[in-house]
């Protein structure tokens, strides 16, 4: 699933629990590692977490179904771009424009995460 019709997805869902399932959804779909793939772990993370490429293509997996849904999000935002288009992102409101409810310890991972793609 591409980013674009996750947060359509997300943007029609105004319950913040059915977000969160929605979420949670998208990280089981998330599609295999491909062998090959550089993959790094996001340190800053509550739960482990890693983000994987290949080329221009993103993939990850996490250890908690959450964290894997947020992955899923967020390496769909990127996907296909280079590492100087993603630099020109604004990846944090892109993300916080989804409107999930998540908690502190999350939303440093999602940082995280997003610091680590800006400095690819």
């Amino acid at each position: 699933m591409n980013y674009l019709d996750m947060k359509n997805m997300l943007l029609m869902v105004a319950d913040p629990v059915e977000k969160l399932d929605m979420v949670m959804d998208f990280g089981a779909h998330m599609p295999d590692v491909p062998d090959g793939a550089i993959c790094n772990e996001i340190v800053g993370c509550a739960s482990f977490a890693e983000i994987c490429r290949d080329g221009n293509r993103f993939y990850g997996r996490a250890d908690s179904a959450l964290v894997r849904g947020i992955v899923a999000i967020i390496t769909a935002m990127v996907d296909g771009k280079s590492a100087d288009d993603i630099k020109k992102m604004d990846l944090w409101g892109e993300f916080s424009s989804l409107g999930l409810n998540l908690g502190t310890g999350r939303l440093g991972g999602v940082n995280s995460m997003i610091r680590f793609l800006q400095n690819l």
